[in-house]
């Protein structure tokens, strides 16, 4: 049983503020005395530039696929060259006592291609593509222990793919950050229906699992929204955004909360989806 927490801040759809929130959420977390470890899985790295100046991220990059790099692809990199387990590289201490940071990189675009093909190597009982699928997962766990972390947050990138997979079936914990707008709204639908199919994968995979290989804990509990980018027009909300926020709020408890529901109620446990109540804790 873990005795850390995973949290990830995650949706598919872009400038929704999921690197601020990692920031101000880690930071906050650090200074009540919670350790903190910030991972960079985002390929384009802006929680890494956010913390790095510009030189150190580039001599970083340079550096990162020699044994002495210290970014996530360093970490990867023997997984996914089929050469070995995980490497361990030592977190950035940030600003904030407690707070700590593994840098991204631009080539975890390629190690996600890999992931797509290791997924399916997975369901073909193949050690290889499900080593490749808890790497990340390994590579976490060993910075916990060396490290004595209390809160992993994973940043991610703004879309669907197999490195979101595997990092939401690793988590704990998601929050979804939405932007009062359309297509925050549209973009629920996908999401929830995204998670259930990667939950209902990953226990299938589990099944066809030899008993010798690790898994994936696969229980991505939901945990809210935090709604983004809207105006406030003297002591109210501006119309536009406050429409889209119900519509949010409505569009959570359909297409979020009932539909984890429906495979596995752990996965949104404390919210109330009743008409008047829908998107709050109980």
């Amino acid at each position: 049983m873990r005795l850390h927490h995973r949290l990830t801040i995650y949706n598919h759809k872009g400038g929704v503020g999921k690197t601020t929130l990692s920031v101000n959420i880690g930071a906050a977390l650090a200074e009540k005395g919670v350790r903190v470890l910030l991972i960079d899985s985002d390929p384009q790295c802006n929680l890494t530039s956010f913390f790095l100046p510009d030189a150190e991220v580039d001599e970083l990059l340079d550096k990162s696929e020699k044994p002495n790099g210290r970014t996530l692809w360093t970490a990867l990199k023997p997984v996914a060259d089929g050469l070995g387990q995980v490497r361990s590289v030592k977190p950035f201490d940030l600003h904030v006592d407690g707070l700590s940071l593994v840098p991204g990189d631009i080539r975890l675009s390629g190690f996600e291609q890999q992931l797509g093909d290791s997924w399916a190597d997975a369901f073909k009982r193949r050690p290889s593509g499900l080593r490749a699928t808890t790497a990340l997962s390994d590579f976490v766990s060993l910075l916990v222990e060396a490290h004595d972390i209390d809160v992993v947050m994973y940043d991610t990138g703004p879309n669907i793919g197999p490195l979101n997979r595997v990092i939401a079936l690793d988590s704990d914990h998601i929050i979804v950050p939405v932007a009062c707008d359309l297509f925050s709204v549209r973009a629920l639908t996908t999401l929830g229906q995204s998670l259930k199919t990667w939950v209902l994968d990953c226990r299938t995979v589990a099944s066809l699992a030899p008993a010798a290989e690790a898994m994936l804990p696969g229980l991505p509990r939901f945990m809210g929204y935090i709604p983004q980018q809207f105006r406030v027009y003297g002591q109210e909300m501006a119309k536009t955004p406050s429409y889209y926020l119900r519509r949010v709020q409505k569009q959570v408890g359909s297409d979020v909360v009932n539909v984890l529901r429906k495979i596995d109620r752990r996965l949104a446990p404390d919210f109330d989806v009743s008409p008047k109540n829908v998107g709050s804790r109980n």
